[in-house]
C-alpha cells in the first residue's frame, strides 16, 4: 500500500530510510553521482518511502564543540526534483521551518506535487533560536494552501523524559493537520515506551485516533559518531554506551540493540493500538556504516514482513 494511504488508514508498520542531500559545494555532476548509488543502493530494499533531511545549524542547541563540523547542504526538495526524478516511491521531505520566510514555504506549499511528496516541519532546535517562520504559522500555512499535503511533524522522547509533556506537543501538531510522527533516533527503548504508552492512553481518554508513530534507529560505528549523537541530544543508555564503548565491532552491537529496540517498539505498540513504523537514518559518510544502515533496513523489512498479520 502506499505510504500516504497507509497513513491515512492508521497502518504504520512501514520502513523509510533517511539521508541528508549533498553539500551545497558539490558540483551537479558530483550530485548527480551522488543521487545515481544512492538510487542503486535502494531501489532493492523495498522501502515504503525516502526521507530527505533539511539540516540547519544547530549549534544554539549545545554549547560543546561540534564532533562533525557544519556544512551547509542542498535543498531538500531541490536535490529531489532535480537528480532523484528516477525514485519510483513517493520521498517525505522535511522543512526547518525558521529557515524560511513565510512567501517562501508558502511557494513550496503550492508547487510541490502531494502525490508523490509527504512534508515534515520542523520546529526551532532551542527556545533562543531565531525563526522567519514558527512552527504553528506553518502548520497554518499548510492548512490554508495544501491540506491534502499529507504532514507530519517531529517528536522527541528526550523531551518527554524531561517535560514529560511531548505527547501533549504530539496532540497539539495533530490538532494542526500533522496525520503521522517521526522521532529523533532513539535508543533509550524505556523512555521511548513511556511516551508511546502516554500518547496511546491520552488518545484514548479524548478519544481520538492514535496516528503513526515512525521510530528512527542509527548504526553507530565509531566513537565520535556515539559522541555526534549525543551532542544532538540523544540519550544512549549507560549499558548500551558501554557496549559500544567496549566492542570489537561496534556496528554490529549496535545493529542488533537496533533491531532489538524495533520488535519491542513494534510490539508494544501493537498491544496500545498505536501503528508504528521504522526509518534508518543514514548520514554517515562512511562506506561501513552506510552498508551497515542498509543491513539494518533489510533486516527491518524482513522483520515487518514477517510480524504482518496474515
Amino acid at each position: 500500500m502506499d505510504l500516504r494511504r497507509q497513513i491515512s488508514a492508521g497502518s504504520g508498520e512501514c520502513l523509510l530510510f533517511a539521508l541528508t542531500p549533498p553539500r551545497q559545494s558539490v558540483t551537479p555532476e558530483q550530485a548527480q553521482d551522488i543521487a545515481d548509488a544512492t538510487l542503486k543502493r535502494l531501489r532493492p530494499l523495498d522501502l515504503d518511502a525516502l526521507v530527505l533531511y533539511d539540516i540547519d545549524d544547530e549549534s544554539d542547541r549545545n554549547s560543546e564543540d561540534r564532533p562533525f563540523p557544519y556544512l551547509p547542504t542542498a535543498d531538500p526538495a531541490d536535490f529531489y526534483a532535480t537528480y532523484l526524478t528516477q525514485w519510483p516511491r513517493p520521498v517525505v521531505i522535511y522543512r526547518c521551518v525558521g529557515k524560511y520566510e513565510e512567501r517562501n514555504l508558502a511557494d513550496w506549499l503550492t508547487s510541490i506535487d502531494s502525490g508523490d511528496v509527504l512534508g515534515v516541519f520542523v520546529g526551532a532546535s532551542s527556545t533562543s533560536k531565531q525563526m522567519l517562520t514558527d512552527l504553528p504559522r506553518a502548520h497554518a500555512l499548510h492548512q490554508q494552501l495544501r491540506p491534502e499535503l499529507t504532514l507530519g511533524a517531529v517528536t522527541i522522547t528526550e523531551r518527554h523524559t524531561v517535560r514529560t509533556d511531548e505527547h501533549l506537543r504530539m496532540l497539539a501538531k495533530q490538532d494542526r493537520g500533522c496525520a503521522f510522527f517521526v522521532s529523533q533516533v532513539v535508543y533509550d527503548m524505556d523512555a521511548t515506551k513511556s511516551l508511546l504508552s502516554d500518547y496511546a492512553y491520552t488518545c484514548a481518554e479524548r478519544g481520538v485516533r492514535p496516528r503513526p508513530v515512525i521510530f528512527t534507529l542509527a548504526v553507530c560505528g565509531s566513537l565520535k559518531t556515539l559522541e555526534f549523537l549525543q551532542w544532538l541530544g540523544v540519550v544512549v543508555p549507560r549499558w548500551v554506551e558501554n557496549d559500544l564503548r567496549h566492542a570489537d565491532d561496534p556496528l554490529t552491537v549496535s545493529a542488533e540493540q537496533c533491531l532489538r529496540t524495533a520488535r519491542e517498539l513494534l510490539g508494544f505498540g501493537r498491544r496500545l493500538g498505536v501503528p508504528v513504523g521504522f526509518n534508518v537514518e543514514s548520514v554517515s559518510n562512511r562506506r561501513s556504516e552506510i552498508e551497515a544502515a542498509v543491513g539494518l533496513a533489510v533486516e527491518l523489512r524482513t522483520m515487518l514482513d514477517q510480524a504482518a498479520p496474515s
